[in-house]
């Protein structure tokens, strides 16, 4: 079996059987890469694969999405091809450890993708990643206790803020946050970075003034803090923050987080971002197809993991410029009618 060496982590569902078949793999493999650029692309998996999924925090949408892919890839396959999905810290760190060949498959937030195949931001050059699709998008959400006295960004000068996990996409959002509020990221709060889950337990116990979270909705760890603080926590609006982070990037968009998500009193304008699935240049094409076709095949089988995953859509499939899509995946999107 062509196979490749991850962290393991712990899967769920269908997941389970094939995380403990990859435990204790060792060393790197190149196996479902393939120098292919002039074969037909037929979206048949035929010799025994195993990718690695890179996702994001445990309590996040990325890890929750990402293991119920992992789930149906066997099935999409006739059992070829199978996935094993692992907690990370998400975005930047996931496209790093991808082009090192650590995985195979990256959850990503598109402005990080974006500046890692320019080489701008994190990146110190651009990077030989590509494309599988646009799905579903993040949400900016931006919680504080309610007795802090934050109503804005700016009112966090002073604060200890969590600004999510290193090399997260949420660390890259939250900063450009706060710098477009007139903060010093680096000086102007007390920076805690940490992930979903720690930040969670600190906010509980009032070690954390408030957090940056970037991820679909509903996320588990944001729900679990609603469900138990309740009106001790609020979301703050970010929106008037918006046209200076897309002078920074045409990715940022309006949102709202809709009340009924999270059973809060009202409505909350926040900042959204699409989400892509990333893998490298030398992907094995018939590879990058099948996983391609399973993320939109079994759209409903991903959406009952974590409803974030109804976001995904053919129609916005293709949207992934200037991340260029790699030819497998093309394929794919060709095969299934996208628009």
């Amino acid at each position: 079996m062509r196979r490749i060496n991850v962290r393991i982590a712990a899967g769920v569902g269908a997941l389970a059987l094939v995380a403990a078949g990859a435990a204790g793999c060792g060393g790197r493999q190149d196996g479902a890469a393939k120098d292919d650029a002039a074969s037909e692309v037929t979206c048949k998996v035929t010799e025994n694969t195993r990718v690695g999924i890179a996702t994001g925090n445990a309590t996040g949408v990325y890890y929750v999405v990402g293991n119920a892919l992992a789930g149906q890839l066997a099935a999409s396959t006739d059992g070829k091809l199978t996935g094993t999905a692992a907690e990370t810290g998400a975005s930047v760190q996931n496209i790093e450890q991808l082009v090192a060949g650590q995985y195979d498959v990256a959850f990503s937030l598109f402005d990080t993708a974006v500046n890692a195949v320019q080489g701008k931001g994190s990146f110190t050059a651009p990077q030989p990643v590509e494309a599988l699709a646009r799905i579903y998008d993040n949400y900016t959400q931006v919680v504080v206790r309610a007795d802090s006295g934050i109503n804005s960004v700016a009112d966090m000068k002073g604060k200890k803020i969590s600004t999510g996990s290193p090399k997260s996409g949420t660390e890259v959002i939250a900063n450009r946050l706060l710098t477009a509020a007139g903060l010093d990221p680096e000086k102007d709060i007390q920076a805690q970075r940490l992930d979903l889950t720690k930040t969670v337990e600190g906010v509980k116990d009032g070690s954390v003034d408030g957090f940056f979270w970037s991820g679909g909705v509903p996320t588990g760890g944001v729900t679990d803090l609603f469900t138990t603080a309740g009106d001790k926590v609020k979301f703050i609006d970010i929106t008037p923050l918006l046209p200076k982070m897309t002078e920074l990037n045409p990715a940022y968009q309006a949102g709202t987080i809709k009340a009924d998500i999270y059973k809060t009193a009202a409505d909350t304008p926040t900042i959204v971002v699409p989400n892509v699935l990333l893998v490298r240049k030398n992907l094995d094409a018939d590879v990058a197809c099948a996983i391609t076709r399973t993320v939109f095949e079994k759209k409903d089988a991903l959406a009952q993991a974590n409803p974030a995953a109804k976001g995904i859509d053919l129609n916005n499939a293709r949207k992934t410029d200037p991340v260029p899509m790699h030819r497998g995946a093309a394929k794919a999107l060709q095969d299934l009618g996208a628009s």
